[in-house]
């Protein structure tokens, strides 16, 4: 979805990320996951050979490490449910299972057999005592066992016996936290912000792109020659044109939350790794945002100051931009505290509206200092707006242009406006607003580089199932409804009509379907990073010449080294590539590939596990099959197709799971990768793509989903999956081969043959290629043979010879055959471009959004909880205000309240609603491109959904609220009342919605949406009335 590294090339990133250190003791989790045998054999190698000569430690955790790759290990630690069944040399591990009378086969991994061996469904095949009777032996039974194993006594003893101090050599201690000085280090993260900020140039520019076209905006509005300097009412309108500048440059620093929080992750990793103390990281985003609040602050005084008409004194220009400026230093202060403290983008963003909430309805303009109960004074005195507004406007109204005297008291005109509006009026002033925004910038950075030390990541990895699913658990298994016998099915290899009917009309039919490409070519767009290395050509050619053909019934691996092209290629074969250019020819049983139809009998299965995270897993099933599967079939079918499907996968434990947000919470690595592919089976499709179905999952549930996927084929199903590190058995389950080299390159396309028997020998022709060895993995073999190394050392192009050979006539023939359309299949066409018509499109997308919503506290309740906390704070604060119509100070107050209510409950809506839409519209991209449903039920779920809890919140704010300011209390002016911040805050919230959809992701959103809030804000006509708004302007009031 993002352009960048591939995942195999980030996983490499970051075992080096650890390696260029000088940690001797290394601990390595998943290190293998989306890397090819042969780069994990590379890194594995290394690693040993440099704990051996620097005599390190080093803990790796690998999923399915291959025969030469866990030979390289000196000890093993084998863990189950928790327990240690077995710790020693790596030798020894299968003499302890034979001494239990559990033998490992020839030709099978011996790292696959001891996963296997623990578990109940594979245990009994590795029994070898004939003369005793088969009995599971638990994982507890096997830990008491190693206890009296040679090597478990050994082990204990080792334990047992004091370690002896003196060993210890004082060189070999850290004395030292960090691995350099913290000039170095605060040197290192300096260049290394600096280099980020460059690359992400595009934020800055567009934000000052943005304050720029608001300032022509603002100048245009407060222009001079509708200001005057003649009375009170005067300097009231020049203090909100001052008002509005703090404003825009308050919500100019919002959008460091967004940013901040997508930084997070890396800067815990980098703080518990010990690359750096936060400080290190805070003190150079101070240093470095200083110049772009030079640039912000000095773009909107040189823009406005003069044009709007403000006091022409030089040293009074200068007097507002250093106030401007120390206000935007502040105000990203505060908003990187809101974002450290919340983690979380919704509650950051929550957060970060209530401060700037508070900020501002206690900052003295909107409510004046003598209206503020003395309950909340405290408030206005902690407000940096307030100092902000004070100074700024002294600075003003100090000048000569408001230097004449006000009728008969001993004021000047601007002296009176200060003292009319309830600011102070001493010159001092001006200096007590720029030492306070100074400390509240040292104070809030203070604050930001104490949450980074202290606090850690929201969310936990684990599956969280509702209690409901934990009591029905056993019984759901026990009804008596009909199900679906689909793994019979899938066993079956008789596709007739009459099995079908056996099968009393509930297996559901499909079509078998072959496909096959020919000279498919693919080209982007060279970065300009690339160029400026010294790339010439505009375009880069990821895939060339490439040929082949998947048949049904016939499974077929896509293999290659990291970065060969083999997601590209199965992308563009799916239909999923948006860019680019794309050149060849594709058919479907010989008909030209239609997109449109292709999606109704094609299922893709992503590398990226992406789904609905407040969904379970029978949930997130039932929602697939709903939309994918045909009108026609019913609901109880559908229930038993997914529970069979389930059942398959073996997800049936989990069925109540939450799936939760990859690396946060809910489902694991493994799980999700099963519920990815159960998610396209219940599809019931004709051709399936798979893009690493093993990859993050154990040698057992590699071997799970395989085995899925074997029985799949075997009903004459066309899959194709592209694979990293498969073990022996995995590897040879696979009947055809479609191997690329780095460059997108073809280098083998053909069957495999027994034992890979045919692979082996079309490389062993080669001249100069060494012989596999007995009981080697031959897909680790050939990637080593056909290394780009191997290719200078033998003189070889790999893809020529391919291209050269008869298994390349073989295949072309193969092509040209499956590119004619046969007499006895019909080409795909359908009645409609989805399965479900619109309104159950709708229908099922409500449900969904309903169950996401309603499961959602983040954003849910932390937004219900908010309008509480605000109402009162509201209600408080306005206390009696609607009571009060004495003076003109008494409607002003009134009018500040319920305009500040509107707005900031209205923008934390749009704001809070964006990261929520940005995982939603993610996933959508999945569900589209599987062609579930169109643009338009998706976004009307969205909408509807919102209804009734938008409707609760304005119920709880205006009955809060209307009832503390005691405003007329009569049943019309009420309901008015209701109707009106009803409707307000649906639109903003589904502003909010919109700028997600018209933006790349949920950082760029606000940046967007910013200007129009301020925007909305400037011709509301609280800071400048209707009349007074340049006729050239008043259409935008409207």
């Amino acid at each position: 979805m993002v352009k960048g590294i591939s995942g195999g090339q980030k996983k490499r990133l970051t075992t080096g990320e650890l390696l260029v250190g000088s940690a001797r003791v290394l601990f390595m989790d998943e290190i293998s996951t989306g890397l090819d045998s042969a780069t994990t054999y590379q890194i594995i190698k290394y690693l040993r050979d440099s704990t051996h000569a620097l005599d390190g430690t080093t803990i790796i955790s690998l999923l399915q490490p291959a025969p030469e790759t866990y030979e390289l290990f000196d000890d093993v630690i084998l863990i189950s449910e928790g327990q240690i069944v077995y710790q020693g040399p790596r030798e020894y591990a299968a003499d302890f299972f034979a001494a239990m009378g559990f033998r490992c086969p020839e030709r099978k991994n011996v790292a696959d057999f001891l996963q296997e061996v623990l578990s109940k469904k594979d245990q009994q095949q590795y029994w070898c005592q004939y003369d005793y009777p088969y009995q599971f032996v638990s994982v507890t039974k096997f830990a008491e066992a190693f206890k009296t194993f040679v090597i478990g006594k050994r082990l204990h003893e080792d334990l047992d016996r004091p370690y002896n101090r003196k060993h210890n050599h004082p060189a070999a201690l850290s004395t030292s936290n960090y691995g350099v000085k913290r000039l170095e280090i605060l040197k290192s993260n300096f260049q290394w912000q600096r280099l980020l900020m460059k690359r992400n140039s595009f934020i800055y520019v567009f934000k000052f792109i943005q304050l720029l076209l608001v300032a022509l905006i603002t100048m245009t509005v407060f222009f001079r020659t509708t200001m005057h300097h003649d009375s009170v009412d005067d300097g009231i309108i020049y203090l909100g044109a001052l008002y509005f500048a703090i404003v825009m440059i308050l919500f100019n620093g919002f959008t460091e939350v967004s940013m901040l929080v997508a930084k997070l992750p890396v800067l815990y990793k980098h703080r518990d790794l010990h690359f750096y103390p936060p400080w290190a990281f805070t003190l150079p985003s101070w240093l470095l945002s200083i110049p772009t609040s030079l640039i912000e602050s000095g773009m909107w005084t040189l823009v406005t100051y003069y044009v709007v008409g403000y006091d022409p004194q030089f040293t009074r220009f200068l007097g507002q931009f250093l106030l401007l400026f120390f206000l935007h230093q502040t105000s990203l202060a505060l908003f990187r505290v809101m974002a450290s403290l919340g983690r979380n983008m919704i509650v950051a963003n929550t957060f970060g509206s209530f401060a700037l909430l508070v900020v501002m309805i206690l900052g003295g303009f909107i409510i004046t200092k003598e209206s503020i109960p003395v309950w909340w004074i405290w408030g206005y005195w902690i407000s940096p707006m307030m100092y902000a507004q004070n100074a700024i406007s002294v600075n003003e109204f100090h000048g000569r242009s408001w230097s004449k005297p006000f009728a008969d008291q001993n004021i000047t005109l601007g002296e009176a406006v200060l003292t009319g509006y309830g600011l102070f009026k001493e010159k001092y002033w001006f200096w007590i607003g720029v030492g306070a925004l100074l400390g509240y910038t040292i104070v809030l950075n203070a604050l930001f580089t104490l949450f980074l030390t202290i606090l850690n990541p929201i969310g936990n990895m684990q599956a969280v199932v509702s209690k409901d699913a934990i009591r029905n658990k056993d019984s759901r298994r026990k009804s008596d409804r009909v199900a679906l016998e689909l793994r019979s099915y899938l066993h079956s290899t008789s596709l007739n009509g009459l099995k079908l009917k056996e099968q009393k009309g509930m297996v559901l039919p499909f079509q078998p379907l072959s496909m096959c490409f020919k000279n498919i070519n693919y080209y982007v767009d060279v970065p300009e990073e690339l160029k400026k290395q010294g790339i010439a050509e505009d375009r880069l050619q990821l895939l060339v010449d490439v040929t082949g053909a998947f048949r049904p019934g016939v499974l077929t691996a896509l293999v290659g080294v990291s970065g060969a092209g083999k997601t590209t290629l199965m992308d563009v074969l799916a239909g999923r590539k948006t860019g680019g250019l794309i050149e060849g020819n594709i058919s479907i049983s010989g008909y030209p590939k239609n997109q449109e139809t292709f999606t109704r009998i094609s299922g893709y299965c992503e590398q990226n596990d992406v789904h609905s995270p407040c969904l379970t897993v029978i949930e997130s099933l039932l929602y697939s099959a709903c939309l994918r599967l045909p009108s026609h079939v019913n609901d109880d079918t559908q229930r038993a197709f997914v529970e069979e499907v389930m059942e398959l996968v073996e997800l049936n434990p989990l069925s109540g799971a939450l799936v939760g947000l990859p690396g946060v919470n809910g489902l694991s690595t493994e799980q999700r990768k099963r519920l990815t592919i159960a998610v396209e089976l219940v599809a019931n499709p004709s051709i399936v793509f798979m893009d690493e179905p093993t990859s993050g999952l154990d040698a057992r549930s590699a071997a799970i989903v395989m085995r899925t996927v074997r029985n799949i084929v075997n009903t004459g199903r066309t899959i194709v999956c592209t694979i990293h590190q498969p073990s022996i058995d995995i590897f040879e389950s696979f009947d055809e081969l479609l191997f690329m080299k780095r460059g997108g390159q073809l280098i083998y396309a053909g069957p495999l043959g027994p034992k890979s028997r045919n692979l082996v020998e079309f490389f062993q022709a080669v001249p100069g290629v060494p012989k596999i060895r007995d009981g080697y993995n031959p897909a680790a073999w050939m990637l080593d043979v056909t290394s780009t190394q191997m290719e200078q050392i033998l003189g070889v192009d790999f893809a020529e010879y391919y291209r050269q050979s008869k298994l390349f006539l073989q295949t072309k023939e193969i092509v040209e055959a499956l590119s004619k359309p046969n007499s006895e299949v019909k080409e795909l066409t359908f009645s409609t471009k989805y399965a479900q018509p619109f309104c159950a499109q709708f229908i099922a997308c409500l449900w969904k959004q309903n169950l996401s919503y309603w499961r959602n506290p983040q954003y849910t309740a932390v937004r219900f909880f908010y309008t509480v906390i605000i109402s009162l704070m509201f209600g408080t604060i306005c206390w009696k205000f609607g009571s009060r119509r004495e003076t003109q100070h008494d409607i002003f107050n009134a009018m500040g309240a319920m305009y500040a209510a509107v707005l900031f409950i209205g923008i934390t809506n749009a704001t809070s609603v964006q990261p929520v839409i940005s995982i939603e519209r993610f996933v959508s991209y999945r569900e589209r491109a599987a062609g579930m449903y169109s643009a338009l039920p998706f976004a009307f779920s969205l909408v509807t959904v919102e209804f009734p809890y938008i409707l609760v919140q304005s119920l709880v704010y205006g009955t809060i609220f209307y009832s503390l300011g005691s405003f007329e209390w009569t049943a019309v002016k009420f309901l008015w009342f209701l109707f009106f911040m009803y409707f307000t805050l649906l639109y903003f919230t589904f502003y909010g919605m919109m700028t997600t959809a018209i933006t790349p992701n949920h950082m760029v959103a606000p940046i967007i949406a910013a200007p129009f809030y301020t925007l909305w804000n400037l011709f509301c006509g609280f800071m400048i009335p209707r009349k007074l708004i340049p006729v050239w302007w008043r259409w935008y009031y409207w």
